[in-house]
Formats: structure tokens, C-alpha cells, sequence
């Protein structure tokens, strides 16, 4: 059945027109429904009537192959028929190459490229600001570039069906802002390197000093300690010994010593130190003949 199907169509349109592709069937058919196929996929978005598909203003993207089949029977295609389009030059790209910083004495190419049915053979470079074309061909190459030459460049892509043009700017540095834009970089790479360096010794002094105090303030700590257990552990007492610096205190000087590590109470000793003392000097050993001997013993 599929040899009795065929797609009658235009071979070639151009954008903008309107194309009507038919689907003929020598066979007897009874009110058939005809379903079109682009490149194998059905179509839903394009306007069908009867056995006819309808394109209303044709562009780029209508260029591909069409088939057809009825409904009931889709596995029974027609023959496909391939429909061109023509159309003017579309995305005209420039690039640089080398890309990068452009130095003057440098050599650059620059390159155009595009889409267009038939292929874009003409392109033609512009400068901006000027009238006549500065180059021609697919690429334009500057030899010995110089800051002359920066500006804004164009190229212009052209076929049978219109032209349409790309642009790209062209900025070239002199020797001397290289120079400087280099020592410029250095300094500020020399001043942060050196920045680094003095925060990174700051911050090393600091944690030197931090753990210099913090041992100084242990070894304080060991110290106290170690003059706190040092005091005698079976003498609960601290020996007192108060003596009068003054030769005419009338009061006698309270001397108190410890006599034994295992006695609790201390001896009590009394001396007068001024002759002219109103009060009797109290000794455990006094001399005195008008008392009699007091002595204290220890007791246990």
C-alpha cells in the first residue's frame, strides 16, 4: 500500500513564504484521515486539511524530510520527500585568536563564521568609524598589531538571500602599560607575601608569650604548694615570739617557744626588759627572795 502514497511538495522554498505539501493515494479510500510524519515524528503543531499539511510562513527549522500515512494504517508510510529551505546568513559568530591580552607587535587572526542556505560565501571586514572594508574572506589577520589598531571590527556574511553582520573589539596594549601593569602586580604580590609573613610571625609570638605566662604561673602554683607541705605536720601550733624593740617599754616581752614536737602547749617565758619595771618579771627560775620558785612543768 505504501507504493500508492506519495508526498507532492515544492523541492525548495525560501523563509518567509508559504509552502502546501500534499499526500496523493491512488487507492479508494472512504473519508481517510491522513497523519504527518517530519524526519519520522509525527506532526500535531501544523495545520492539516484533508490530505494536505499547510505551512504558513516558512522558516529555517520547516527544512527536513515528510512522509505520510492513514490513520489505522500508520505503519504504511509514503515515500519521504525532503523540502529545502533557503534563507539568509543567522548567527554570524567573530573570535580572536590567540586569545588573550593583545601586545603591541603581536600578530592576531580574526575569524567569521555563520549559518545560511546556501552557504555564506562573501564576508567582509569592517573597522568602525570607517568606510571602506579593511579585509575580506573568512579571516582577517593584523601582522605586527599596534594600539592603532584597537577598535570595534565587523564582519559582514552575505549569500543570495541577505547579509547580516558580527562584531568584536580589539583592544591592544602598549609596551610601557605592560610594563607597568607587571610592576604593579609584582608590589602588590611583594606587599601581600610580606603582609602574610608579619601576621604570620605576630601570631607566632603571641602563642610563645601565652605559653611562657601560662608555665611561669604553674610553676608559682608548684612553688606554693611546695612551701605549704613543707610546714611541720605534728605542730598544729606556730611558734610566737614577740619581743619589744623599745628599751622603755614598761610591759614585759611575751616569748613564746616550742619545747617539744610532741608537747601541744607551748612554754611561757616572761623577762623584763627594763630594770625600773614597776611589775616583777615572771621566770620559772626567778631569784628573787621574797617569792618563792614558780615552776611549770609540762604537762602530759
Amino acid at each position: 500500500m505504501h507504493q500508492k502514497l506519495h508526498v507532492e511538495a515544492p523541492e525548495e522554498v525560501t523563509e518567509g513564504e508559504t509552502a502546501d505539501l500534499t499526500c496523493n493515494t491512488t487507492c479508494s479510500l472512504t473519508d481517510p484521515t491522513f497523519i504527518w510524519y517530519k524526519d519520522g515524528h509525527p506532526l500535531t503543531t501544523k495545520t492539516f486539511k484533508n490530505n494536505q499539511l499547510h505551512l504558513q510562513t516558512v522558516s529555517s527549522e520547516d527544512a527536513g524530510s515528510y512522509s505520510c500515512a492513514v490513520r489505522g494504517s500508520q505503519h504504511l508510510h509514503s515515500t519521504t520527500h525532503s523540502l529545502r529551505v533557503r534563507y539568509p546568513p543567522k548567527n554570524v559568530l567573530v573570535s580572536i585568536s590567540p586569545s588573550g591580552e593583545i601586545v603591541e607587535g603581536s600578530s592576531v587572526t580574526l575569524a567569521c563564521s555563520s549559518d545560511g542556505n546556501p552557504p555564506v560565501k562573501i564576508y567582509t571586514w569592517f573597522k568602525e568609524g570607517g568606510t571602506s572594508p579593511v579585509g575580506s574572506g573568512q579571516n582577517y589577520s593584523i601582522i605586527n598589531i599596534t594600539a592603532d589598531h584597537t577598535g570595534l571590527y565587523y564582519c559582514v556574511a552575505q549569500n543570495d538571500h541577505g547579509a547580516l553582520n558580527g562584531t568584536v573589539m580589539v583592544s591592544v596594549k602598549t609596551r610601557s602599560s605592560v610594563v607597568l601593569y607587571s610592576e604593579v602586580l609584582y608590589s602588590v604580590v611583594l606587599y601581600a607575601v610580606v603582609g602574610l609573613s608579619l601576621c604570620g610571625n605576630a601570631a607566632l609570638l603571641t602563642v610563645v608569650f601565652w605559653r611562657r605566662g601560662k608555665r611561669q604561673k604553674r610553676n608559682l602554683e608548684e612553688r606554693d604548694d611546695e612551701a605549704v607541705q613543707s610546714s611541720s605536720p605534728d605542730n598544729p601550733y606556730t611558734t610566737l615570739d614577740l619581743q619589744s624593740s623599745s628599751p622603755d617599754n614598761p610591759y614585759t616581752t611575751l616569748d613564746l617557744q616550742s619545747s617539744s614536737p610532741d608537747n601541744p602547749y607551748t612554754t611561757l617565758d616572761l623577762q623584763s626588759r627594763s630594770p625600773d619595771d614597776p611589775y616583777t618579771a615572771l621566770d620559772p627560775q626567778s631569784m628573787s627572795p621574797e617569792y618563792d620558785t614558780l615552776v611549770v612543768g609540762s604537762r602530759h
